[in-house]
């Protein structure tokens, strides 16, 4: 036994041996702002400040961290920047994405202050410059493809490989505004569509040449596009189904001719009503578990789309990380998992990227108690 046979039991729909523990396993379950050096700190170990990253690229969280913690997961990869492209760094805390969204560091995040296609018609997009797929780094993804191939042979840890591009949607919602786009959606079908051919244009020429490289050595690769808020999804299930599910769908059976990998989906949010159309588009693996609302409450997921899907997440990151005592975040956790691990189809994590304002002794206490309570071995 180990970690990918426990991986291919979970994914199979059959109990572990152990529970798959994630931490930074992929950019939805890392760590943000100063939280990795107060954790390094807690634990005695040396922490070096590092410098800000860009939007879209993800910070790999320290390996003493992993190694203390006995994370399951490794990560390689992160979102590609073509050469030939708007990209232009302005000053230490400005610069324009390869998208030509302007964004601005703001304390912890890049926030966007320039929106280059908002109040844009469907003809204003056969003008736009889009950054151009095929002028990537190779020599980059060589390098992702090697660390790969590194701990496939030589490690037994799960390895994820990073999405190398953005979600249809969120993308629009950044180039347009959310009110824009979500307008678009609503009275401007043209501009919406011909928007998205664009997009998955542009993701498949990236995801053809990025996991016919990575995609032999990897278990599982990510997605990230946000469908919904905390309480409801941005647009009906019809307008989903209708005008997102095909391309989604589409990328997704893309992506799979390049590589045997699962595919993992983040959205946030309450995104129940459309569970079933994301498990038809090809989605393997399901992050995350926003355990706040009802209908994503993790024993109602279970017992609802268990027979179907992976979980990935749902350790309360609103309230349980950041006030919990060590006994209230063992409880919780002792719930999320009893409720969640039987009959395999589920990762444990937190419900998303760990802020700064968890105690680090709390990120300690949830995977102690999820490896206790997660093994077969009778300790549970």
């Amino acid at each position: 036994m180990g970690r990918r046979e426990d991986f291919r039991k979970t994914l199979n729909l059959i109990t572990p041996e152990n529970i798959i523990l994630d931490l930074g396993g992929n950019p939805l379950s890392s760590m943000e702002g100063d939280s990795p050096e107060k954790l390094l700190d807690f634990l005695g170990y040396k922490a070096e400040k590092s410098e800000n990253i860009l939007f879209g690229k993800t910070r790999k969280v320290d390996e003493r961290i992993l190694d203390y913690l006995d994370i399951d997961t490794r990560s390689i990869g992160t979102i590609l920047t073509p050469m030939d492209s708007q990209y232009e760094v302005l000053s230490d805390d400005l610069y324009i994405d390869e998208w030509g969204i302007k964004r601005k560091f703001t304390g912890m995040y890049w926030d966007i202050v320039e929106y280059p296609l908002k109040g844009a018609s469907a003809d204003d997009l056969d003008s736009y410059r889009w950054p151009n797929p095929e002028s990537l780094d190779y020599d980059l993804i060589d390098d992702y493809a090697k660390q790969a191939r590194k701990y496939y042979e030589e490690t037994d840890y799960l390895i994820c490989g990073e999405h190398p591009v953005y979600g249809i949607f969120e993308t629009g919602c950044w180039m347009c505004g959310f009110d824009d786009f979500l307008l678009k959606m609503a009275i401007d079908e043209k501009f919406v569509r011909k928007f998205f051919e664009k997009i998955l244009e542009y993701q498949k020429v990236v995801s053809k040449e990025y996991y016919k490289r990575v995609g032999r050595y990897i278990h599982y690769t990510s997605s990230g596009d946000d469908f919904a808020t905390q309480t409801s999804l941005f647009m009906s299930p019809g307008m989903f189904r209708e005008l997102i599910k095909p391309y989604l769908k589409e990328r997704i059976e893309f992506t799979k001719k390049f590589t045997d990998a699962a595919f993992l989906h983040h959205s946030c949010g309450n995104v129940h009503d459309i569970i079933d159309d994301l498990i038809d588009c090809g989605v393997d693996i399901l992050n995350p578990i926003q355990p706040t609302n009802e209908h994503m409450a993790p024993d109602n997921l279970k017992k609802t789309f268990g027979k179907s899907i992976t979980f990935h997440g749902g350790l309360d990151t609103q309230a349980v990380l950041p006030f919990g005592t060590e006994e209230t975040v063992r409880e919780a956790v002792k719930e999320l998992v009893g409720a969640m691990n039987h009959d395999g189809g589920y990762i444990f994590a937190a419900a998303h990227n760990i802020q700064p304002d968890v105690p680090p002794e709390n990120v300690v206490h949830m995977f102690k108690a999820a490896r206790e309570f997660g093994s077969l071995d009778g300790t549970t």
